[in-house]
């Protein structure tokens, strides 16, 4: 068994039935999904167009690919033909954008709200307060090729426990508030917590693939 097949089996033993795991190959190499494919893995996360492409071109045509980083809005025509989901819609720019590529392409494009809970100011996404108003004062008929699944968000890069759990239990009330199903929360370092506190996707990388 490999090292990244050990890993994932160690990691799926941490993670309750229900919850969904994106393997975060960005940065890894080509070979190094394959082990994780092979471990039974379907679902990877990229976040650089380029790398997208190259990767999906060359695996299964099974993976299904999570965008999961920042999206410029004159790269969404070449990521929404390959990804099952766009975890990272942080404007409604972005969503004028989606809304039109899926469109040509006669696809309903699955994604989710990234909100902006950590108490970081170079993370990106919505505010809450923001949020509140996206969902409260859009037009939602004029994006029949978009399906908002849930919400995605990042923990603060703390070592305060209890501040990961707060920006956790924040994202939860978020979704509850909204009857949003999918909370993508929990990445290598945190995905513990974030499943503690609700989380039904988590994100994770480097405690597979090194």
């Amino acid at each position: 068994m490999s090292a990244v097949e050990q890993n994932i089996k160690s990691i799926r033993a941490n993670i309750p039935d229900g919850v969904e795991l994106v393997c975060v190959s960005k940065y890894f190499p080509v070979d190094a999904i394959r082990e994780a494919y092979n471990a039974g893995e379907r679902l990877f996360g990229e976040s650089r167009v380029q790398e997208l492409a190259t990767k999906s071109a060359q695996l299964p045509k099974d993976i299904k690919w999570h965008f999961i980083g920042h999206l410029q809005t004159n790269k969404v025509k070449q990521v929404v033909p390959l990804v099952d989901m766009i975890q990272s819609v942080d404007s409604l720019h972005l969503l004028d954008a989606i809304e039109r590529a899926a469109a040509d392409i006669d696809k309903i494009q699955k994604c989710l709200i990234e909100i902006h809970i950590a108490q970081e100011e170079t993370k990106t996404g919505f505010s809450p307060h923001d949020f509140a108003t996206l969902m409260t004062s859009t037009d939602w008929s004029k994006y029949p090729h978009v399906q908002i699944c849930g919400l995605m968000g990042m923990a603060s890069n703390t070592d305060d426990t209890e501040r990961v759990r707060r920006d956790f239990q924040l994202l939860k009330t978020l979704a509850d508030l909204s009857a949003l199903r999918t909370i993508s929360m929990g990445m290598s370092g945190d995905y513990r917590i974030a499943i503690e506190q609700g989380s039904t996707m988590v994100r994770i990388g480097s405690a597979i693939f090194q």
